[in-house]
């Protein structure tokens, strides 16, 4: 009997090639998988499905102020360990570490500058600190970007991404809530214009208090907002949930958000409102 033999070469085993890290991203909603430059030029977001994936601080200043008109005030302000908290770790070193892995010295960042060539004071809170979660500094940085909107009576512009008050600081924490909304109060009496824009997420006391405080309210597509989490509100109610209760198609449809705004369009849309609010001059009263 002859044995089978191979004339023939067969095939070579082809050597796995290694994308660099960073090239390619999956799509969190459709999965598709998308090019880091291509979603990069389209304001990181989907070119399938339109989903709105989440960016930083320096990704909405570069969205919504004119292009080198943003000038940060009070970056120096720090939060300290006041209470020594530790659960798995101290909240000193939890501190340290979100400082060095953002460069941010707090999750919320305050300027002013124009957009559209329209003078206002822009406050972008940023989730890569601890959660974007709401500090006595957090608090402290935008009733002080309030008090700048009074003083000067430029529109104040608040981007939220935050998962709501920060538990190492305790009632520190929920005491901010307060004081923004307080200020809110004293810039709606001198009818100075506030636009508060939600992305995703935006939860907890953030959302209890100054993000939705706005004149005008506006949110990205398919953000998450809401107090307390879904499976924390079907056990206290004992009831099923509608599907999408906590996105922002959901809320604007049972009148908790005024418009959703596609992220290429939010800069316009704002333009287009802020044309609309009469701002009265200090120097004139007019």
């Amino acid at each position: 009997m002859e044995w089978f033999k191979r004339v023939k070469r067969g095939f070579a085993t082809q050597v796995k090639k290694e994308l660099p890290n960073g090239v390619w991203i999956k799509c969190d909603h459709c999965g598709e998988i998308l090019y880091k430059k291509e979603l990069d030029r389209n304001l990181n977001v989907c070119t399938k499905c339109d989903y709105h994936f989440r960016i930083n601080s320096d990704g909405y200043i570069s969205l919504l102020a004119d292009k080198g008109t943003f000038k940060e005030f009070n970056s120096n302000i720090k939060s300290i360990d006041k209470l020594k908290f530790k659960d798995s770790k101290k909240y000193s070193d939890r501190l340290k570490d979100a400082m060095h892995k953002t460069g941010l010295s707090e999750a919320v960042r305050t300027g002013t500058c124009t957009t559209n060539k329209i003078p206002v004071v822009l406050t972008v809170m940023d989730f890569r600190f601890i959660g974007g979660s709401m500090g006595s500094v957090v608090g402290e940085k935008i009733a002080r970007a309030a008090d700048k909107s009074l003083e000067t009576r430029v529109p104040l512009i608040i981007v939220s991404a935050s998962g709501g008050a920060r538990m190492q600081e305790a009632a520190l924490s929920l005491m901010q809530m307060a004081k923004t909304s307080a200020r809110l109060g004293m810039l709606e009496d001198a009818k100075v214009p506030y636009i508060s824009i939600l992305t995703h997420p935006t939860t907890g006391g953030v959302t209890a208090s100054f993000s939705m405080l706005g004149d005008v309210i506006l949110a990205e597509p398919g953000a998450l907002i809401g107090f307390a989490g879904p499976r924390v509100i079907k056990q206290t109610i004992g009831q099923d949930l509608p599907d999408g209760f906590q996105r922002s198609e959901f809320l604007l449809e049972h009148g908790f958000v005024d418009a959703i705004i596609h992220r290429k369009d939010m800069k316009e849309r704002i333009r287009q409102i802020l044309t609309f609010f009469p701002i009265e001059d200090t120097a004139t009263g007019k």
